[in-house]
């Protein structure tokens, strides 16, 4: 148990790419910083009193230290890396016409999310005194795959600033015609099928319900990927582009409702910044969706298939809640800042993770 409360801890690796865990470690030690919780990245900058690990990193020998210094190792897990077994590798051919969406993965990715897979595994299983899991979903998994956790843990959902994401402020959501939002880091190695999926999902919006809309898609995306898409889709596509953090709150309120194309996602940022700034949320029962869009904050629906083996969802339940959604999004939107309030406060979260770092 840590003797003393929590002055200064170690967050580490620092996370240097876009994405959930940059996301995370900038709320954090921002909110650390304000009740005066000092924070370093560097694990050979001591003293600290807890090591908080976002995922994995590839100093153990750092980690090895600050276990025989009796600092307690705290490892924050959310899911397996797993598409890229699905998407088995292979050479590419001459003359292949394989689909965008359905491009196998190199060997190279291959390898590195089996790397990255052996490092979390192990840290958990020989490092950890502490286990941090994002969500139930994600306790789950870890334990299907690597037996029961053997240290103390908690789940703690992630957390936003309800003052940054809120319904309130500028933003330029059309009135004519409905505006459908994705939001992804990266539309490669796998993620594609998402965009497969929001397309088809648009087009059913509009032949079956008669929906007038625009799908918008914020995230990197190939040129060949756009020209793809642009060339085939029956509704018009908006290329957003990859955005800094500062502009998804205007991103969100400027939409009518996000789908959540992720697959089985442990706990999906993009999901809670949509509810805190009021856009409901459309998205497969699949990894933490269920525990994160309750009520009427969105609809969640059956995949239809089996999500591990990328079987095709079903397509026109999900375009029928997501008709429901729109076709009284007033009281939808309310809902769901109403459970970002209740669920995904910033300060809970932190409460959360001092309260377990002081603990261990």
């Amino acid at each position: 148990m840590n003797p003393s409360p929590l002055k200064r801890l170690c967050l580490t690796p620092r996370a240097a790419h876009v994405g959930g865990v940059r996301s995370f470690q900038a709320r954090l030690s921002a909110e650390l910083a304000r009740r005066g919780i000092e924070v370093t990245y560097d694990l050979a900058d001591r003293p600290y009193d807890a090591v908080l690990v976002s995922g994995g990193t590839r100093d153990l020998r750092g980690l090895r230290r600050a276990r025989q210094a009796s600092v307690p190792v705290v490892q924050r897990l959310d899911g397996i890396n797993w598409l890229h077994r699905v998407r088995r590798w292979s050479w590419p051919q001459a003359n292949s016409r394989v689909r965008l969406c359905r491009t196998p993965t190199g060997p190279r990715h291959w390898l590195r999310a089996e790397r990255g897979n052996w490092l979390l595994a192990h840290i958990r299983r020989r490092l950890a005194t502490g286990i941090v899991y994002q969500s139930v979903f994600a306790r789950g998994w870890w334990e299907r795959a690597h037996g029961p956790t053997p240290v103390p843990h908690a789940i703690i959902h992630n957390g936003i600033s309800l003052d940054e994401y809120t319904p309130d402020g500028p933003h330029d959501r059309p009135t004519a015609r409905a505006r459908i939002l994705l939001v992804e880091g990266s539309l490669a190695g796998g993620y594609e099928q998402g965009l497969e999926t929001a397309v088809a999902l648009a087009e059913r919006l509009q032949d079956h319900h008669g929906v007038r809309l625009e799908l918008v898609i914020a995230g990197a995306a190939a040129p060949e990927l756009q020209a793809h898409w642009n060339a085939r889709a029956r509704v018009p596509l908006v290329w957003a582009g990859l955005l800094p953090a500062a502009d998804i709150p205007r991103l969100d309120r400027s939409a009518h409702l996000l789908y959540s194309a992720d697959l089985n996602p442990a706990c999906p940022n993009s999901v809670i910044e949509a509810l805190a700034c009021g856009l409901p949320v459309a998205a497969y029962d699949t990894g933490a969706l269920k525990e994160l869009v309750t009520g009427d904050s969105g609809r969640v629906t059956p995949y239809g298939g089996d999500p591990w083996k990328l079987d095709p969802p079903d397509v026109a339940t999900l375009a029928a809640a997501a008709a429901e959604i729109l076709a009284d999004n007033d009281r939808f939107r309310r809902a769901a800042r109403a459970r970002a309030e209740a669920a995904f406060a910033l300060k809970t979260m932190v409460d959360k993770y001092i309260e377990f770092l002081n603990h261990r």
